[in-house]
């Protein structure tokens, strides 16, 4: 399975109250487990800066990986940006 990084910025008018963000993020995330079952969720994470979410990924299949991201940015209101990702070690061997 490859690695991929889903990086997220949440727009304006994603929820009114912080606290919203906990229902959003469960509809995100069960419409991706029904919609995309060759993913794989490794890790998600808060940042604080450009990205507000960071998700890291494993798929087979890359179409996977873009019908998440877009149910991320259409159900969740955002914006996002996907990487795909080779552990460093994997990385050096190459070269």
């Amino acid at each position: 399975m490859k690695n991929y990084i889903i990086l997220s910025r949440f727009s304006s008018n994603a929820f009114t109250d912080p606290k919203d963000i906990r229902k959003l993020a469960a509809q995100v995330s069960k419409r991706i487990k029904e919609q995309c079952p060759g993913i794989v969720w490794k890790e998600s994470y808060a940042t604080l800066g450009r990205f507000d979410v960071i998700d890291i990924v494993q798929a087979d299949d890359p179409t996977q990986v873009e019908k998440a991201a877009l149910i991320i940015r259409s159900y969740g209101h955002c914006s996002t940006e996907t990487l795909i990702g080779t552990p460093w070690k994997q990385f050096l061997e190459k070269l």
